[in-house]
């Protein structure tokens, strides 16, 4: 699947989610979420474990600020036997790193919003445009993406190329 994203600080995680309910926004909840970053030779694979969503996550994105388009594959393991995979994949695999955050979800339209406080980090939002036509026209979903950042008021100085598996590991 395809989807155009960006991650970036925010010092206004209030204002944010202000925002997105104003618009409408389909609001999920917080979900506390582990995500447990293994070893891989190509990529990311993470297992994320929370109360709203738990999945085995593989993604490769470019790391660079701006819009970036991001290839994944998901699967989603039921929550009783995702310690059991974590074990596995552990065992097999090895532990990069593990992320520990508290995550407001909500959807509008065919976009997906995230507003993060990640524990030895701060506050973070992230938008994920999704190819939900499976149209593959990346164009149409960074000028949406940009849409989305200039309501919210991200500028360049804000955004963050990597993961946050990338911002603990420095």
């Amino acid at each position: 699947m395809l989807n155009i994203e960006i991650k970036a600080r925010t010092h206004q995680p209030d204002h944010i989610k202000s925002i997105l309910e104003n618009l409408g926004a389909d609001y999920q909840g917080i979900d506390h979420q582990i995500d447990t970053y293994f070893i891989v030779p190509d990529g990311r694979l993470k297992l994320r474990q929370g109360n709203i969503e738990n999945s085995l996550i593989f993604y490769q994105r470019p790391n660079q600020a701006g819009p970036k388009a991001s290839n994944f594959l998901l699967y989603h393991p039921e929550q009783e036997n995702s310690d059991q995979l974590k074990n596995l994949l552990t065992t097999a695999l090895g532990q990069k790193v593990v992320v520990d955050k508290y995550r407001a979800i909500y959807f509008f339209e065919h976009v997906k919003f995230h507003v993060d406080q990640v524990m030895g980090l701060g506050d973070f939002m992230e938008i994920e445009v999704m190819d939900k036509e499976e149209t593959g026209d990346i164009a149409i979903l960074e000028k949406q993406c940009q849409k989305y950042m200039d309501l919210f008021g991200i500028k360049e100085t804000d955004l963050i190329d990597g993961s946050y598996s990338d911002l603990l590991k420095k």
